[in-house]
């Protein structure tokens, strides 16, 4: 299942990005420091603390391409700061610092939702960049805390 946007959060941005895994783990042989240059030491290694396979290297990847994707491709982005990581159960999620949280807060972007997959030598990522939640519509907004402004009740 795709992840769900909160309620009340607006999709503020979407980065999407495909990495071809054969030509990923080419680049990782042919480059041995690459991998270190993209990725945190603990995002190469699975939770069980085995190497990740390129595979899954190239679905990080890709996650992190779509992220630069959503911002913008802002200048400055430090690929360590941008972050995925397997909760209990196995559901990636982003974690965002410094160069990317300044660039996300500076457009608007205040979470993330992402789906990333790899099959058929392919590596895939979705990512949803969501703002700030909105209060539903009838929600009190106005200055003295009615919910009205000039005698309307002010909506989303």
């Amino acid at each position: 299942m795709f992840p769900q946007v909160p309620a009340g959060g607006a999709v503020v941005a979407v980065g999407i990005d495909v990495v071809a895994v054969d030509r990923f783990a080419a680049a990782l042989e042919r480059t041995p420091s690459l991998g270190r240059r993209l990725f945190n030491p603990d995002e190469m290694v699975s939770a069980t603390g085995h190497p990740r396979g390129p595979a899954s290297l190239a679905a990080r990847f890709a996650v992190k391409e779509a992220v630069a994707k959503a911002l913008g491709v802002p200048s400055g982005m430090d690929w360590h700061d941008c972050r995925v990581v397997t909760q209990t159960g196995g559901r990636p999620v982003l974690q965002v610092s410094r160069t990317v949280a300044d660039a996300a807060a500076a457009v608007g972007i205040a979470d993330w939702r992402i789906s990333i997959s790899h099959d058929a030598g392919i590596a895939a990522a979705v990512v949803l960049a969501l703002g700030p939640a909105r209060p539903a519509a009838g929600t009190p907004t106005g200055p003295d805390g009615t919910g009205r402004e000039n005698g309307t009740v002010m909506t989303p």
